[in-house]
C-alpha cells in the first residue's frame, strides 16, 4: 500500500495532473475548457458534554472535482456547449494510480457536458422559441494565475496531540457549567484542520493554496423562571491552534480564548433566562442592533440575496428567490433600497473566517460592493453567471469539497462601519430598545422581509439602557427597515459563520459576517 498523500506530499502528483489537464485533455472531441480541483484535508476534533468527554476524533479527506465544458460530439464552434461535472474521494490505493482515476473523471465529465450539449442543440433544433432561451456555458474570461498561498499560523493544527484537543472542548465545557446548577445542559467541541487545495485548467492556471481552520462551539440550556433558555454560538479563525489556547484581537475581529468565551456564552445565558419575556408594544419602534445581531442579518438579508445563482433563480425550488432581482428587466441593481449610511460588502481579501486569495473556478479575489451609500451595486457572481450578465467575475464561486460542484457564495460579508460612537447612538434615543447577539432567523422567500430573534433585548429611556427582556427581537420589511436607518458606529465587529449551508446535496461553508451598531425602526416580536 503506498504512503498516504498529505498536505505536503501533494506535490509529488502536480507535474503529471497539470500535463493531464493543461495537455492531453485537447485530445477529447469538442472539449473547450477543463479544470481540475483536488484537495487534502487533515483534522482533528473533539466533543464534551456536561463536563465530560464524549468524542475525539482524527479524520483524513483525498478528493477531487471535474469540469469540462464541451459542445455536441461532431458539433462546430457555433453549436451548443454545455458543462458536465464528475468528483469523487480518493483512497490511499488511488495515489500511486492517480492520473488514471483523474483521466476517468474528465471522460465522464466530457461525456456529461455532450450529453447536454446534444440536449440543448435538440431543443433549438425542434422549439425554436423556447430553445433559444437555453444559454450556452460561457465563461467570463479570467486570467490564468499561477500562484502559491500558504496557510497563516502560529501553531499548526496537525502537530496538536488529540489529547491536548479532547482536554480544551472538556475545559469549555466546564466553563459552561454554574455552581448553582442554572445550566441544565451544556455541550462544547474544538476542532483544528489544515487544507491544501490545487486548482489546475486547462488554459494554464496552476493555483496552489493552503489554509489553517481552528473553531470552537458551545451550547447552554439555562433553566429559568419563564422556562429554559438555549443559547449557542461559534468562535473560530483561519488560523491554528493558537485561536482556541489565546485570546486573539485584530482590527474587528476579536476573539477570546475559548474557555474564556464558554464562560462568557454561559454567563449571557443564565442571564437571558432570568429575564422577563418581551411584551412587544403594537408599533413600530426605535430599536439600536449590536454588531453580533447585524452579523445574522447581514448574512441572511444581503449576503444570501446577492448569490447570483440564487437571484437568476437556479435555487428557486428549495432555498429561494432574492428581493434583489425579479427578473433581468424588473431588479434593484442601480437603486436605492437603503439609507445612504448604509453599505455593505463580501470581502474575501480581508481577514476573516471566508479569507481566500483565488476562488475554485481561478477567480482572483475581490471586494464586491452590494450595497454602496444605499444603492444596490453588485451581485456575488461566478464566471458563468457573470458571463450572463456581461460583468466582470469577482471570485465568489466555492465549493465545501473538491468532490462537489463550486456554488456562489458569500465570503467576508459585513455591513460596512460609520463613523460615529455607538454610546452616542443610544443616548440620543429618548424611548427605544437595545438589541444584543443573534439567535433565531425567520426569512421570506426572496428575503424581502425578515423576523430575527435576539438573545438580549433592553428597554432604552432617555439614552441609558434599562430593563432586560428575553426571547424578543425585530421584525420588518427589509427595505423600509434599511430606508429607516439614520446611525452607524464605528465599531465593527467581525464574527465566524462556520455553518451556513447550502446547495443540493448541502454545502455547509465556513465564512465571516459582522457590521456595526446601527439605529433604524422595526416592529418587535415576543415569545412565539
Amino acid at each position: 500500500m503506498p504512503p498516504r498523500i498529505s498536505a505536503e506530499t501533494l506535490d509529488t502528483l502536480r507535474p503529471g495532473l497539470r500535463s493531464l489537464i493543461a495537455e492531453r485533455a485537447k485530445r477529447l472531441p469538442g472539449l473547450r475548457y477543463c479544470d481540475l480541483r483536488i484537495e487534502v484535508r487533515e483534522e482533528k476534533g473533539a466533543v464534551a458534554e456536561n463536563g465530560a468527554p464524549k468524542a475525539g476524533s482524527e479524520d483524513y479527506s483525498f478528493d477531487f472535482g471535474i469540469r469540462a465544458i464541451s459542445g455536441a460530439s461532431g458539433g462546430g464552434p457555433q453549436r451548443a456547449s454545455a458543462a458536465g461535472y464528475y468528483g469523487r474521494v480518493l483512497g490511499q490505493s488511488d495515489a500511486a494510480n492517480i492520473e488514471a482515476v483523474v483521466w476517468e473523471g474528465l471522460e465522464q465529465a466530457h461525456r456529461r457536458a455532450q450529453a447536454s450539449a446534444a440536449q440543448k442543440e435538440g431543443m433549438r433544433q425542434r422549439y425554436p422559441l423556447l430553445g433559444g432561451s437555453l444559454s450556452d456555458s460561457e465563461l467570463a474570461p479570467v486570467p490564468p494565475a499561477v500562484d502559491t498561498v500558504s496557510a497563516a499560523y502560529a501553531i499548526d493544527p496537525r502537530s496538536v496531540p488529540l489529547d491536548a484537543v479532547i482536554r480544551m472542548a472538556v475545559d469549555g465545557c466546564r466553563a459552561l457549567q454554574d455552581t448553582r446548577g442554572q445550566v441544565v445542559y451544556c455541550a462544547a467541541s474544538a476542532s483544528a484542520q489544515l487544507l491544501r487545495e490545487l486548482f489546475i485548467s486547462s488554459d494554464g492556471a496552476d493555483i496552489d493554496q493552503t489554509f489553517a481552520q481552528t473553531e470552537g462551539f458551545a451550547i447552554a440550556v439555562c433553566s429559568g423562571e419563564h422556562g429554559n433558555f438555549e443559547l449557542y454560538d461559534f468562535t473560530g479563525h483561519q488560523r491554528g491552534w493558537e485561536i482556541l489556547a489565546d485570546d486573539y484581537d485584530n482590527g474587528p475581529i476579536k476573539l477570546p480564548n475559548f474557555v474564556d468565551f464558554c464562560g462568557q456564552l454561559s454567563a449571557d445565558a443564565r442571564e437571558a433566562a432570568a429575564a422577563p419575556p418581551l411584551k412587544p408594544p403594537e408599533r413600530d419602534v426605535v430599536v439600536v442592533t449590536n454588531p453580533h445581531f447585524n452579523t445574522l442579518l447581514v448574512h441572511e438579508v444581503v449576503g444570501h440575496p446577492s448569490e447570483l445563482d440564487r437571484a437568476l433563480k437556479y435555487e428557486t425550488g428549495y432555498a429561494g428567490r432574492s428581493w434583489f432581482l425579479k427578473d433581468l428587466r424588473d431588479h434593484q441593481l442601480g437603486q436605492q433600497i437603503a439609507s445612504p449610511l448604509v453599505s455593505a460588502f463580501s470581502d474575501p481579501l480581508m481577514e476573516g473566517y471566508g479569507s481566500f486569495r483565488y476562488d475554485h473556478e481561478g477567480t482572483p479575489a475581490r471586494r464586491a460592493y452590494i450595497i454602496r451609500d444605499g444603492v444596490l451595486e453588485e451581485f456575488l457572481n461566478n464566471r458563468q453567471t457573470a458571463a450572463i450578465m456581461g460583468v466582470s467575475p469577482n471570485g465568489s464561486a466555492r465549493a465545501t469539497e473538491a468532490q462537489l460542484v463550486p456554488l456562489i457564495r458569500m465570503t467576508n460579508t459585513v455591513f460596512a462601519p460609520g463613523d460615529r460612537n455607538p454610546q452616542d447612538i443610544i443616548a440620543e434615543v429618548d424611548r427605544g430598545y437595545y438589541i444584543e447577539g443573534h439567535r433565531t432567523p425567520s426569512i421570506a422567500e426572496s428575503r424581502e422581509n425578515f423576523r430575527i430573534t435576539a438573545v438580549k433585548v433592553y428597554e432604552i429611556e432617555n439614552g441609558q439602557l434599562g430593563r432586560l427582556y428575553r426571547d424578543g427581537g425585530i421584525t420588518a420589511d427589509s427595505r423600509d427597515y434599511f430606508r429607516s436607518i439614520d446611525a452607524v458606529g464605528n465599531d465593527l465587529r467581525v464574527n465566524p459563520i462556520p455553518n451556513c449551508g447550502k446547495g443540493q446535496p448541502m454545502q455547509a461553508k465556513r465564512m465571516s459576517n459582522g457590521g456595526p451598531t446601527m439605529r433604524g425602526t422595526a416592529r418587535l416580536t415576543g415569545p412565539g
